[in-house]
């Protein structure tokens, strides 16, 4: 039997598709779909249109007044380019070929332990976009680095969304004080902010750790008394989130799918101490460049690639040796635009270090940071 009868990268992508082992969807994709487009260079239109501007007045038969396009500023910039890859080895390759009968279960198990290495690599390349939507959608920069490539973008050149859009509370004001703070109000200050601009928010995103605080907040509780007639002892999430929701208007969206990073450390997607507040609509899209390998595809008949998702290239080679081996290989060349950003609006309700003292006072939350 010919390892490439049964692992080529065709049926690599259809046991990654059809993977149900990660069923929690990536959130992000809601305000960031894909899209796919060719090379490797991104360029985007950022708006700052925010409310209309009345006409200027004019006299008849006047020559009307030329208005300036406000706020119309281009970004471009390139891709970032990400790939790996696993190898089938001599002896794996002898415990396919040893198996003379397709049905035998010792190759069903042959076969996972490979498909599962590989598909690993599948999965990995989802998880790349992920973070980088979750860094914008927190204000951060797009920070994705290993040990031999780093990768860094700042969306926020002038400082100009952070100064308005962006908020990091300290002190008494944070969350994790949940006596003195007053995270409803520290809600539709943000919510006002985007208004003002001409902007609606629909949702506000956070991870349970978060949220957690909202569950013993006095503004919160007393909040939820006046709501009701009788006292509630013990609120239950969709207590909370129906008290956002009556005293803001906003759905609170709760986001806890975890990676594990380049150190092999578990990660939140979305961090403790943020939320976002977020539109109905896209804010962004996630772009796909072409890679190397699926630009061989397209010059080179017998190369073996296939696609995966909108833009994950997955090629299988195998080289005789010596050593005989089959490298399947997964790559993607990504990044997301942000066009929407001005519709975002980031609450740091927990400052790093925080010790979550109930007892002091003093400081109040900090705008514009």
């Amino acid at each position: 039997m010919l390892i490439s009868e049964v692992l080529n990268s065709r049926s690599i992508a259809a046991v990654a598709t059809n993977d149900v082992s990660n069923d929690m969807p990536y959130l992000g994709l809601q305000f960031f779909p894909e899209r796919k487009k060719a090379g490797l260079d991104l360029k985007w239109v950022k708006t700052h249109n925010g409310l209309p501007v009345t006409l200027a007045p004019s006299n008849f038969d006047a020559i009307p007044v030329l208005r300036a396009r406000e706020g119309l500023k281009t970004e471009q910039t390139q891709m970032a380019f990400f790939r790996e890859s696993m190898q089938v080895t001599e002896h794996d390759r002898q415990e396919i070929a040893r198996v003379v009968d397709e049905t035998d279960p010792y190759l069903a198990s042959a076969l996972r332990s490979i498909y599962d290495d590989t598909t690993r690599l599948v999965r990995g390349a989802e998880v790349v976009p992920e973070v980088m939507r979750m860094q914008l959608l927190t204000g951060q920069n797009i920070v994705l680095s290993s040990d031999n490539v780093n990768y860094t973008y700042n969306y926020d050149g002038d400082n100009s969304w952070k100064t308005t859009n962006y908020t990091a509370l300290s002190g008494t004001s944070m969350w994790d004080d949940t006596t003195n703070s007053t995270p409803i109000d520290d809600i539709n200050a943000m919510r006002k902010v985007l208004a003002r601009k001409g902007r609606v928010a629909r949702y506000i995103l956070m991870n349970s750790t978060t949220f957690g605080y909202l569950l013993n907040n006095a503004q919160v509780r007393n909040n939820l008394l006046a709501l009701n007639t009788t006292a509630v002892i013990a609120p239950t999430d969709a207590d909370i989130m129906n008290v956002i929701r009556n005293r803001t208007g906003l759905d609170i969206v709760l986001y806890d799918k975890m990676y594990i990073d380049y150190t092999g450390t578990e990660q939140n997607f979305y961090p403790d101490g943020y939320v976002t507040l977020l539109p109905a609509e896209a804010v962004g899209a996630t772009w796909f460049g072409t890679t190397p390998e699926e630009l061989t595809a397209t010059q080179v008949a017998d190369v073996d690639v296939s696609m995966f998702g909108t833009g994950i290239a997955i090629a299988v080679k195998d080289e005789y040796g010596p050593p005989a081996k089959t490298v399947t290989t997964a790559a993607e060349v990504v990044l997301p635009s942000f066009e929407g950003m001005d519709g975002v609006a980031v609450i740091k309700a927990i400052t790093e270090g925080s010790t979550g003292d109930t007892g002091s006072t003093g400081d109040t939350g900090s705008t514009g940071n």
